[in-house]
C-alpha cells in the first residue's frame, strides 16, 4: 500500500474550522475504490496543525487519487488557509490494514 502522513499548518484564523474547510476533500477521498483511510487529527503541541494519515491500495489507486478532480480542487483552494507548505512523508509498505502493536498487547 502507499502510506502517507502530511502536516498542515493551518493559518491562526482557520484552525477550528479546518475539519469543515476540508470536509468536502476529506468524504471524496475516502469514497475512492482504492483508499484505505484518510484520517485527520489535530496536534497536542501545536493547535494550528493537522495530520493527516491516509493510505491507498497501491500505486494505482494513489496515481487515481492525485488525477482526481477532488484533488485538483483541494491543491487549488486549501492553500489559501495554510501558513506554510505541508511537511509529507510518503512510502510503500506490505499489506493493506494497521498491524496490532504487540509490546502493547491487551490482555483478554
Amino acid at each position: 500500500m502507499i502510506f502517507i502522513t502530511a502536516k498542515f499548518p493551518v493559518k491562526p484564523e482557520h484552525a477550528d474550522e479546518w475539519p469543515e474547510i476540508s470536509r468536502a476533500f476529506t468524504e471524496a477521498t475516502r469514497a475512492e475504490d482504492g483508499c484505505l483511510w484518510f484520517d485527520w487529527s489535530r496536534s497536542l503541541d501545536d493547535p494550528t496543525e493537522y495530520v493527516l494519515v491516509e493510505a491507498f491500495r497501491d500505486d494505482a489507486a494513489g496515481g487515481a487519487h492525485v488525477q482526481s478532480e477532488h484533488f485538483r480542487e483541494a491543491t487549488s483552494s486549501l492553500p489559501g488557509y495554510l501558513s506554510a507548505t505541508p511537511k509529507i512523508v510518503n512510502a510503500t509498505v506490505d499489506g493493506t490494514q494497521w498491524s496490532e502493536l504487540g509490546e502493547m498487547a491487551v490482555g483478554e
